[in-house]
C-alpha cells in the first residue's frame, strides 16, 4: 500500500459521525446545518439539456471536452470577469467537478523529488488541498484564517524561508468556511509572492457566485490578474456547477488559466481518465449558458441570510459572511467548545452544525476553528428559519445554566 495514504486524517463528516454515534437525539425533525451540498431544485431545463443528450453515451469523450464547452466556458469567464479575452484552446479545460481538479492538480504541479517541498492551505479549510499534498509527496503548511484579519488568511505571517520551499499555494475565495473574499490588494501581494518565489496559485472558487451585493460580485484570480496587468502566469482558477446551479451529482467544473500549466495537467489527465461524458458536457453547456437561473438562487440565499443572522446574531458572535452560504459562529462565550456545542445541540433539539476545529489544524498549538461552528444555510428558507430559531432557544438554555 501506499504508506503516503497513513498520513491522511478522518474527513470532518467521519468525525462528525463518531461525534454523534451514541446519541439519542431529540425526537424532532432533523435538519441539518452540517454539508455544504445545495437543496435547491435542479433547474428543469439542465436535466432536460442532460437527458436530450444520452445519446452520445455510445462515444469515449475526450479528455479536453468538446470544443463547444470550451467556448461557453471561455464566453462565461469573460463576460463574468471582464476579461478582454479567455483562449477556449488553451486557457480553459472542462473538469469532473472542482474537487478531483484541486486534488489531481496537486499530482501535476508538485516535484516532490525537490526536498522539503510545501503547499500552503487556509486553516481551517477544505481537507482535499491537504490530501493532495500529502499523496503529492509535499508537506501542508497552514495559514491561519482569522478574525483579526477579517477571516481571510494573512500571508505576510509565512516566513520567507518557507516562501522559498513553496510549490503550490490553494486559495477559496469566497471562503469556505468563513465566506472571507480576497480584495484586490490581497491578490497583488500573492502574485508578487509567486512571481518572486515561482510557486503556482491554485485559486478554488467554487462559492464565486452566491454573494449579497449584485453590485460587487466578488474578485476572481483571473480578474485580479488582468486588472493588476499581468498575464495568468503560474496562475489557475477552478470552479464548478454544484454550488451555482444546484447540480452537485452533475459533477461538472472548470480550470482555467496559465496555458503552459493547463497543457501539463492535460497530459497528467489523459492517464487520469477523467473525461466528461456528452450528457455532462450538454447539461453543463446549457447551465453555464444561462444566468436567470443564477440570480434566482443568489436570492433565495440572500433572503435566507437576511433571514436567520440577525436571530443567531442574537444568541452567538455570528455576522454576514462576504459570500459563499456559511455562516461562521463564534460559541465559547457560551461556557462550551466547539463539539461541546454540536454535540448537545445535537442531543437538544436535533439540529446538525459541523464544529469548526473539524475544519482546522493545530499549528502552534492554536487550531483557528476551534471554539467556531459551521453552518451551511442550504435547506430552503422555513428550514432554515426553523433551525435558526431551536439554535436561539438552546443558546438561551446554555445562558441560563
Amino acid at each position: 500500500m501506499n504508506p503516503l495514504l497513513n498520513k491522511l486524517q478522518p474527513y470532518p463528516f467521519e468525525k462528525l459521525r463518531l461525534l454523534f454515534a451514541d446519541i439519542m437525539p431529540a425526537s424532532l425533525t432533523p435538519i441539518s446545518f452540517g454539508m455544504g451540498e445545495p437543496k435547491h431544485p435542479t433547474p428543469q431545463f439542465i436535466k432536460d439539456a442532460l437527458i436530450n443528450a444520452l445519446s452520445g453515451l455510445a462515444s469515449y469523450p475526450s479528455t479536453v471536452g468538446s470544443a463547444e464547452l470550451r467556448q461557453v466556458l471561455a464566453a462565461w469567464l469573460q463576460a463574468r470577469y471582464q476579461l478582454p479575452s479567455v483562449d477556449e484552446a488553451t486557457e480553459v479545460l472542462p473538469v469532473a467537478g472542482s474537487r478531483e481538479a484541486l486534488f489531481s492538480l496537486a499530482q501535476t504541479v508538485i516535484d516532490s523529488s525537490r526536498p522539503g517541498a510545501l503547499v500552503i492551505c487556509p486553516n481551517p479549510f477544505y481537507q482535499i488541498y491537504e490530501g493532495a499534498a500529502l499523496l503529492a509527496g509535499a508537506q501542508p503548511y497552514f495559514v491561519a484564517a482569522s478574525a483579526h484579519n477579517r477571516f481571510a488568511c494573512d500571508y505576510t505571517t509565512v516566513p520567507a524561508e518557507v516562501w522559498a520551499r513553496t510549490q503550490l499555494l490553494y486559495l477559496c475565495s469566497p471562503g469556505n468556511p468563513t465566506g472571507a473574499v480576497l480584495s484586490l490588494e490581497d491578490w497583488r501581494r500573492l502574485f508578487d509572492y509567486s512571481e518572486r518565489y515561482g510557486f503556482v496559485i491554485a485559486a478554488d472558487e467554487c462559492y464565486s457566485e452566491i454573494y449579497f451585493d449584485d453590485a460587487q460580485p466578488p474578485v476572481g484570480g483571473l480578474q485580479a490578474a488582468h486588472l493588476l496587468g499581468r498575464g495568468f502566469e503560474r496562475l489557475l482558477v477552478l470552479s464548478s456547477l454544484s454550488k451555482r446551479s444546484n447540480v452537485p451529482g452533475l459533477r461538472s467544473g472548470f480550470v482555467a488559466g496559465d496555458a503552459a500549466l493547463l497543457k501539463q495537467f492535460i497530459r497528467y489527465r489523459t492517464y487520469h481518465g477523467c473525461a466528461l461524458n456528452p450528457a455532462v458536457q450538454a447539461a453543463s453547456m446549457a447551465a453555464w449558458s444561462d444566468e436567470a437561473h443564477v440570480r434566482e438562487n443568489r436570492a433565495q440565499y440572500r433572503r435566507k441570510f437576511q433571514a436567520v443572522t440577525p436571530l443567531l446574531a442574537e444568541v452567538l458572535d455570528v455576522h454576514m459572511p462576504d459570500a459563499g452560504f456559511y455562516l461562521w459562529a463564534r460559541v465559547d462565550g457560551l461556557g462550551v467548545n466547539d463539539t461541546e456545542f454540536a454535540q448537545r445541540l445535537f442531543t437538544e433539539y436535533n439540529v446538525t452544525v459541523l464544529p469548526g476545529s473539524y475544519l482546522g489544524r493545530d499549528v502552534g498549538g492554536v487550531n483557528p476553528g476551534r471554539d467556531y461552528v459551521r453552518l451551511a444555510l442550504v435547506a430552503e428558507l422555513d428550514e432554515c428559519l426553523a433551525g435558526a430559531q431551536r439554535i436561539v432557544a438552546f443558546c438561551q438554555g446554555l445562558k441560563r445554566i
